[in-house]
């Protein structure tokens, strides 16, 4: 069968890319929140691995073309041969151009920066129309490598590294096992600034739960200060069954905030972003308000005044966007203003008031929304 390996996770931002395989899973795999790799082990591909991925999905991109143009013949029986659900999504991305490509998994930088080398000229030597390149990367791994390797990498055609800093806290760091400090944040950011790679920072609000409600977001402000990164990606923590966190939860150890709450972090967070022009996003259907995107400094000031509009709304009306925004109902604040679709949550918040489970719904339907 013409089939090409995969793994099951990628930025949003990179919806419209083609996924390339390069390692399986993380190397580190014990962050209290995360449950994306638990139970399983990681492992780096051979450079020969990824070239025979590489060969098929060229293989692959030559047949939908020469179908497209209609040139059937035997290209039919090839075709079927394929893996139907990787022939998809590999269509998927030519409708797009076929320009940008994300290195699975969580880690993929962690290869020697030779074996990246030879990769990256391969790939784009097989896949010509290529123009991005993206992977994730961990502060540590970046550390490791030096700022003429990262370089390398850029000119071999690494565009962007996604970083999960999560939080500028070393007490929050620390107690949610994160293995990285501050300071290395700081410098393994400032190494992908130095190479010219785009860098794109993944925030976690809500991390700090109640105990270090202040200090996260501020500390966290501080970090990205420092970094000053292309993009802040802004993420809502939902704690899942069957992580290391949702144990301390139950023990008492860590206590969940309110979806309120996170928000007057996300105020305490953005108003201490300066003296940088990073594009902060809000691209994940886990963050309350959706309306916080924009162009530093620039734009700050309006991205603080939607987060001052839900904070001046009585409680009730609070409530109602909350619950509506995580049943799917509202986008954003001004759908409040929909007279029927403000009386539909009405009634259904007013009923679960009364039963006593409205806490519990909003955390069940955050959940649901973490495993889409």
């Amino acid at each position: 069968m013409l089939a090409f390996e995969q793994g099951p996770i990628r930025p949003p931002s990179e919806a419209q890319s083609l996924l390339i395989r390069l390692t399986r899973n993380c190397p580190w795999n014990k962050c209290a929140f995360c449950n994306a790799y638990k139970g399983t082990t990681f492992s780096a591909r051979t450079v020969a691995d990824n070239k025979k991925d590489i060969d098929t999905i060229a293989e692959m991109s030559h047949l939908i073309t020469q179908l497209s143009q209609g040139n059937n013949g035997e290209l039919q029986d090839r075709l079927h041969e394929s893996d139907q659900f990787q022939l998809y999504h590999v269509a998927n991305w030519l409708s797009y151009g076929g320009k940008t490509v994300f290195l699975q998994d969580a880690n993929s930088l962690l290869l020697k920066t030779a074996d990246l080398l030879e990769i990256l000229t391969y790939l784009k030597e097989k896949l010509p129309t290529v123009e991005r390149i993206t992977s994730y990367a961990r502060s540590t791994t970046l550390l490791r490598k030096s700022v003429d390797e990262l370089a390398q990498l850029k000119q071999a055609g690494i565009s962007r590294v996604h970083v999960g800093l999560e939080s500028g806290c070393d007490a929050v760091l620390k107690f949610m096992d994160k293995g990285i400090t501050a300071q290395q944040h700081i410098d393994a950011g400032k190494k992908v600034k130095a190479a010219g790679i785009s860098l794109s920072e993944y925030i976690l609000l809500g991390l700090g739960g109640r105990k270090w409600a202040v200090e996260h977001p501020f500390d966290t402000a501080g970090v990205i200060n420092a970094i000053n990164p292309d993009y802040i990606r802004l993420r809502t923590l939902a704690v899942v069954e069957n992580t290391p966190l949702y144990t301390k939860m139950q023990q008492g150890e860590w206590e969940e905030q309110p979806d309120t709450s996170i928000v007057e972090e996300e105020k305490i967070f953005l108003e201490n972003l300066n003296g940088i022009d990073s594009r902060l996003l809000s691209d994940h259907s886990m963050n309350l308000l959706g309306e916080i995107n924009g162009k530093l400094p620039h734009d700050k000031p309006a991205m603080l005044r939607v987060i001052d509009s839900f904070l001046a709304l009585p409680e009730e009306e609070k409530n109602n966007f909350i619950l509506g925004k995580r049943w799917g109902l509202y986008n954003g604040l001004g759908d409040l203003q929909d007279p029927s679709r403000h009386e539909q949550v009405k009634n259904i918040l007013r009923e679960l008031q009364s039963r006593g489970t409205l806490e519990a719904t909003i955390a069940n339907l955050k959940y649901q929304m973490v495993r889409v």
